[in-house]
């Protein structure tokens, strides 16, 4: 008798540890390329309205087109979640990504999605500098108010921003150049700038806090992302746009092709397009301009709605991305860092 009770043991905790197996491999798995605090509410709230059990894994879009490359064959995450379109673009091209119009979809204007429904917009950010009242004071500098600004002797050895091989806003700003100054003088443009980095990081966010830090007179960066950090306690914390025109991104959500759970994929999408998840951003510090047409922009946003933009074509951007990037890492002669 004991004998069959401990085998009836045995195979209860089995069975439980089967269980257990199985859920995890039920979990709904995103790509997240918007902020980790931002990606963390957003998965929260899913999880809680719809009971789906969902994680993330937050990854600068660079990261995130390299991870999917990889994993052609043999997708892990079944949605890619922020972070500008131009990589969605570049996935889409190599097969990566599959089309799905959301119903919610509907509310989103034209500008701000692909027609076929190969990504959707859920943000749209813009382009343009972070610096550091005290340092700029310190070296005699003033803010930057345009591109060629940012070449004066007095930046030497100031600016910060990430690289375009890792980071979307970097591809961002990469992109804005040669759309705004035409190919052979945007790059002989970025080359002069490459004299004048301090550092390249590996997320786009990242220059926003150095400047915050004080390691640094001057980043490029998404403005609302600097204007968060201002708000976190980086009083030190002024930004500024470029004169000539700046580009800007649409932060998109997309079905990742052969994801291994595609029907909760989509019931996320529509979630994510919603006038309720888009506003719950600016709770967490995301002060993005909103897609859908009912949600209402934070007031922060409000700041910056008179930037000057360019016509930022990311359909070329996103087909021209693995070379310009390319070409940008041989007249820089840099890599995109890994840590």
């Amino acid at each position: 008798m004991k004998k069959l009770f401990l085998a009836l043991v045995v195979l209860a905790v089995a069975l439980a540890g089967c269980g257990k197996e199985e859920a995890k491999e039920e979990k709904l798995l995103i790509y997240a390329g918007l902020m980790e605090d931002h990606a963390a509410m957003a998965v929260k709230e899913f999880e809680k309205e719809t009971g789906i059990k969902t994680e993330f894994v937050r990854m600068s879009s660079g990261e995130t087109l390299a991870r999917v490359r990889a994993e052609k064959d043999n997708m892990s995450a079944s949605v890619w979640y922020g972070g500008p379109v131009d990589a969605f673009v570049a996935a889409d091209e190599e097969g990566l990504i599959e089309a799905y119009k959301s119903p919610v979809a509907e509310k989103i204007p034209a500008n701000f999605k692909d027609a076929d429904g190969t990504w959707t917009g859920i943000y749209v950010g813009y382009l343009g500098f972070v610096g550091n009242k005290s340092v700029l004071e310190e070296i005699g500098a003033e803010m930057p108010k345009s591109w060629e600004d940012l070449l004066k002797p007095e930046y030497t050895g100031e600016v910060v921003t990430a690289h375009p091989g890792s980071s979307g806003t970097a591809y961002t700003m990469l992109s804005t150049v040669v759309q705004l100054m035409g190919e052979q003088e945007g790059m002989e443009y970025m080359q002069k700038l490459n004299k004048q980095v301090r550092q390249y990081t590996k997320s786009g966010t990242a220059p926003g806090r150095m400047v915050g830090l004080g390691e640094a007179g001057v980043g490029i960066t998404f403005l609302h992302d600097a204007i968060k950090y201002r708000k976190e306690g980086y009083k030190d914390i002024i930004i500024a746009a470029p004169a000539e025109g700046t580009g800007f991104e649409i932060g998109a959500v997309a079905l990742l092709k052969n994801g291994p759970d595609s029907e909760n994929a989509k019931k996320f999408i529509d979630w994510a397009l919603s006038k309720k998840a888009q506003e719950m951003g600016q709770t967490v510090g995301s002060y993005q301009f909103l897609t859908n047409s009912e949600a209402v922009p934070p007031k922060e946003a409000m700041e910056i709605k008179d930037t000057k933009l360019i016509d930022y074509d990311f359909e070329w951007a996103g087909l021209n991305r693995r070379r310009l990037i390319e070409e940008f890492s041989r007249v820089s002669k840099t890599t995109a860092p890994t840590k």
